[in-house]
């Protein structure tokens, strides 16, 4: 049974995404084509087209929103923004400033980041960062002479105290144990 107007209407008011993918809706004033969930300003009515499907809302002229993104099969914008998150936590992880710059150029707040992140990861960035921070530490204490002052400043730790205790946490040992026994394993 086809939906009528009215109901498909009634979907559009509410932002129903039980009917996206059942069909869309094109805004003749400015020239879009949104999912019926789309969370855009609410047309008024006589502007609005209906169509089955995507072809149909392109033959009429329009083109996809971008808030929406009714062109994509599946279109999720907060799992695209946690994986740039990530992405700049990856890349970024050593450099405090460079990585602050960074996630202020995601316009979204620390707390939402936090939020978003920890629903993906099951932990907040700073608890992903150390991560990155211990296993790059363990790299250069394994591969390099450097002493454990820098190796912390290197990795990001802003402190020596902080470098030891996520460290030890992480590798169950004192770095400087970690590197000893991690070079009586090479002989």
């Amino acid at each position: 049974m086809a939906l009528s107007k009215e109901e498909k209407w009634n979907a559009v008011v509410h932002c129903d995404s039980s009917y996206d993918g059942v069909f869309l809706y094109g805004v003749k004033t400015t020239g879009v084509f949104c999912r019926p969930s789309c969370k855009s300003k609410e047309p008024k009515i006589n502007n609005v087209e209906f169509f089955d499907g995507i072809e149909e809302a392109y033959s009429y002229g329009l083109r996809p929103c971008k808030r929406c993104r009714p062109d994509l099969i599946e279109f999720n914008p907060m799992l695209v923004l946690i994986k740039k998150a990530k992405n700049i936590f990856d890349t970024y992880f050593a450099d405090r400033e460079k990585l602050s710059v960074e996630i202020k150029e995601l316009g979204v707040s620390q707390n939402h980041l936090i939020y978003l992140f920890r629903q993906q990861f099951h932990m907040t960035p700073t608890e992903y960062m150390n991560q990155l921070r211990v296993q790059k530490a363990m790299y250069l204490l394994i591969n390099t002479d450097i002493n454990i002052l820098n190796i912390a400043l290197l990795c990001g730790f802003g402190s020596l105290s902080n470098f030891y205790e996520f460290f030890k946490r992480q590798a169950k040992l004192t770095p400087s144990k970690y590197r000893k026994q991690s070079s009586g394993d090479k002989k």
